[in-house]
C-alpha cells in the first residue's frame, strides 16, 4: 500500500476488546490562523481525546484525586483539549463522563458531547476554564482560557503507514501505540476566539495537520515533526503540493520494546518518498537526536531507502512551546516533560540514488512545524 493513500477506517473509533478496558483514542488538529483586525498570525490545536469507555459512567474519572497525587484509579473520559502556541501558550482541558458522549463507531467517525463536536469534516466547541476552576482542580492539568471553534476539514495528503495499522494487526492488539496521518496537509476553514479574540481560518494560510493515535500506552522517546509549509531554496518557489511527516520513538510489541525507530513520509510535489522501517525491502535506516538547549527543542534526522534519502533539522523556541499533558490508561503520568510545539523552523534536503552516489533533489525551507519530544521520567511523578 502507498503511503499517500486515503483510508478513512484507520480513523474510525478502536476502543474495542481489551483497549475498551485499557486504551487511549485521540483526533489532534493543527492550524495557523489570523487575528481579525491585525493579521498576527497564531497556532492553534484541538483534540478529541478519549480513554477506557469500558469504566465510564455519569462523571469524568481521573487518575489523579483532586490534590493531583496519583488516586490508583483508572481514568475514562472523553477530553476536549485546546490550546494555542507562541507567547502566552497554552493548553485547556474539558471533560466528559462517557454517559454525556456519542460516538459514530463507523466510517466516517464522529464524536459528540454537549456543543463539541469532531469529524472528519467538522470540528465546533468550546472549552473554557476559569484562573479558580484551574488552581483547585490539578487532576484537570489545565491552564486557564476560553477557546471557541468553528471549523471545516478538508485532507488533501495522508500519511498511510501500510500493514502496521491495517486491520489484521489492530484486531490483535499488536503495538502499544498506533498511528495514522489522514490529513498531513489538511485545509482549514472557519473561525477561533481566543479569550475573546477572533481569529480567521482560512486555507490557503492554515497549514493545517490531523491524525490519530491509539493503543494501550504512549512511547518513549516520543517524536513528531509534520509539515506543509515548503519552499524551495533552489527555485525560490513555494511547494503547494507538498508535505513532510516523521514520529515515532520505540515501538513496543506485546511486551518486547524495539529500537528507537522512526516512520515518515515526504510528498514533493505529488511524490510520495516512504521511510519505513516495517518496509524491510525498502532498506529503510533511521538515525535521530533530539535534546534540549537552554531556550530551544532541536531534532536532526536522517531517513535513507535504497533509493532515497532525507535530511532533515528542526527547532522550536521553548517560549512559544508548552510542556502537554495526559494522563495514561492505567492512571499515570509518566510523560513530565513532553515538549509541544506549532511554530517550527527548518531546513530540509531531499536525495534520489544517482549510480553509487546521491543527487540533490531539492533543498527547502520549513515553516509552522509541528513538533514534540520527551522522554519517560525514572519515576512515577505521582508516587
Amino acid at each position: 500500500m502507498a503511503a499517500d493513500t486515503h483510508d478513512l477506517s484507520r480513523d474510525r473509533f478502536m476502543l474495542v476488546g481489551g483497549l475498551a478496558h485499557k486504551g487511549y483514542d485521540w483526533w489532534w488538529h493543527s492550524f495557523t490562523a489570523r487575528h481579525a483586525k491585525t493579521g498576527e498570525e497564531r497556532a492553534f490545536f484541538i483534540e478529541f481525546f478519549v480513554v477506557n469507555p469500558a469504566l465510564g459512567g455519569s462523571e469524568p474519572i481521573f487518575g489523579m484525586a483532586p490534590d493531583g497525587t496519583r488516586d490508583g484509579r483508572m481514568p475514562s473520559y472523553l477530553m476536549v483539549k485546546c490550546g494555542t502556541w507562541g507567547k502566552g501558550a497554552k493548553q485547556l482541558h474539558r471533560f466528559f463522563g462517557w454517559d454525556e458522549v456519542e460516538m459514530g463507531k463507523g466510517v466516517p467517525y464522529w464524536v459528540a458531547a454537549d456543543d463539541c463536536f469532531a469529524s472528519e469534516g467538522d470540528l465546533v466547541g468550546r472549552v473554557r476554564v476559569a484562573p479558580e476552576d484551574a488552581a483547585a482542580h490539578p487532576e484537570w492539568m489545565s491552564d486557564a482560557g476560553d477557546i471557541a471553534f468553528d471549523l471545516r476539514l478538508d485532507k488533501q495528503i495522508t500519511f498511510n503507514v501500510g500493514y502496521g495499522a491495517s486491520e489484521p494487526v489492530r484486531s490483535t492488539e499488536a503495538f502499544q501505540m498506533f498511528w495514522h496521518a489522514e490529513g498531513v496537509k489538511c485545509a482549514y476553514e472557519g473561525e477561533v476566539f481566543l479569550d475573546g479574540e477572533r481569529y480567521v481560518v482560512e486555507p490557503e494560510t492554515c497549514f493545517g495537520y490531523a491524525d490519530k493515535n491509539w493503543g494501550s500506552d504512549f512511547t518513549t522517546p516520543w517524536v513528531w515533526l509534520a509539515s506543509c509549509d515548503l519552499t524551495s531554496r533552489v527555485s525560490g518557489e513555494r511547494l503547494e503540493n507538498s508535505a513532510i511527516e516523521i514520529g515515532g520513538g520505540r515501538p513496543k510489541v506485546g511486551p518486547v520494546a524495539l529500537n528507537r525507530k522512526l516512520l515518515g513520509e515526504f510528498v514533493y510535489e505529488g511524490q510520495a518518498f516512504e521511510f519505513n522501517f516495517s518496509k524491510v525491502w525498502t532498506g529503510s535506516r533511521t538515525r535521530f537526536s533530539c535534546h534540549e538547549t537552554e531556550t530551544q527543542v532541536v531534532w536532526h534526522v536522517e531517513q535513507e531507502t535504497l533509493t532515497a534519502r532525507l535530511i532533515t533539522d528542526v527547532t522550536c523556541e521553548k517560549t512559544e512551546m508548552l510542556l502537554i499533558r495526559y494522563e495514561a490508561p492505567d492512571g499515570q503520568a509518566r510523560h513530565t516533560r513532553l515538549w509541544n510545539g506549532g511554530t517550527g523552523v527548518g531546513r530540509a534536503q531531499l536525495f534520489v540514488r544517482k549510480g553509487l552516489g546521491w543527487q540533490l533533489v531539492d533543498d527547502m525551507d520549513i515553516g509552522h512545524i509541528g513538533c514534540e519530544y520527551g522522554e519517560y521520567d525514572a519515576r512515577d511523578p505521582y508516587e
